[in-house]
């Protein structure tokens, strides 16, 4: 067996974490599998799998090894290609991750149409709040909404998200329609906390160049987006929430905007991934369809490529 080969039989049991599933998906025998991976470690010299009989795990050296191995197989796919037609179709399995919202309401009912015009590439789409590594979890790109912190990924830029303030018309004539930020003490805005860090974000709104904020102090917090937008259907409280969040409520009358004038800053939406370079055909065109997607359904502007 080529080390190329090796290489991609070596890539394919870290991602199933078990050999037997790795043979199954490859074609081969588990014998060969095996067989692969013990050559593997003769050549560089050094042990790159912990196996234990339910699960395989790289060590140290195997998870460095594993990075260098996407990136040289995905030079050699890149390669090989080169002076194939324009109509080759690239193909493999992308992992992503995003928001759970802007996954369920904005990429997955778009997904088949990106399926249909690359039939060869296979996504797995995963939805959190919370952020992920994407070097430990093997995650090819991610979406994230805010600001970043210094990560050391890659990040292309896509646009803005406008928040705005919502409430329903039931809390609103309980307590009346607030008209300035002072009204919020009592209309006791519904607390969102950081899924991340726990943090309870402050209510938000733009004063000509400044940014001011106010404690909130409403009887209810949530850390979950969809439990936030639930709390506010329900009476509640007030929130501040991404406009194409609550775009069919506004539309059916079950939220109403309120003050309007005094809107949060926007959010940033980036497209993150690990590596500038070596990145794979099929991550391009992903890429490419995933930012003109999320600028075009639910970004003020776009700033990306």
């Amino acid at each position: 067996m080529d080390r190329i080969d090796l290489f991609r039989v070596f890539t394919r049991v870290v991602e199933c974490a078990n050999f037997t599933r790795a043979a199954q998906t490859l074609g081969m025998p588990r014998s060969s599998v095996s067989a692969a991976i013990q050559e593997l470690e003769n050549r560089v010299g050094t042990r790159l799998l912990n196996r234990t009989t339910r699960k395989v795990t790289t060590t140290q050296d195997g998870a460095a090894l594993y990075d260098r191995c996407l990136r040289l197989i995905a030079d050699m796919e890149e390669t090989e290609n080169l002076f194939r037609e324009a109509s080759f179709t690239p193909g493999g399995t992308l992992r992503v991750d995003m928001p759970d919202r802007i996954g369920r309401l904005i990429v997955a009912p778009a997904l088949p149409d990106f399926l249909d015009a690359w039939p060869q590439i296979d996504v797995e789409l995963g939805t959190t709040d919370r952020a992920v590594d994407l070097v430990e979890a093997r995650i090819d790109c991610a979406l994230r909404v805010g600001k970043l912190s210094d990560s050391g990924l890659i990040a292309r830029p896509i646009g803005e998200l406008t928040l705005i303030n919502v409430a329903s018309p039931a809390w609103l004539a309980r307590h009346g329609v607030p008209h300035r930020p002072d009204d919020l003490a009592s209309h006791a805005p519904i607390g969102y906390a950081s899924p991340s860090s726990g943090r309870l974000a402050p209510w938000e709104w733009v004063d000509g160049e400044t940014i001011r904020t106010l404690d909130t102090n409403g009887r209810v917090t949530v850390n979950n987006a969809e439990t936030y937008i639930a709390c506010c259907l329900a009476g509640l409280g007030l929130i501040q929430i991404p406009a194409y969040d609550v775009e069919e409520h506004i539309r059916a009358g079950e939220l109403v905007e309120v003050l309007p004038q005094y809107r949060a800053a926007p959010m940033p939406v980036t497209l993150l991934y690990p590596h500038r370079q070596h990145l794979s055909r099929r991550f391009q065109v992903f890429a490419d369809w995933l930012v003109n997607l999320v600028k075009r359904e639910c970004c003020t502007h776009g700033k990306g490529d």
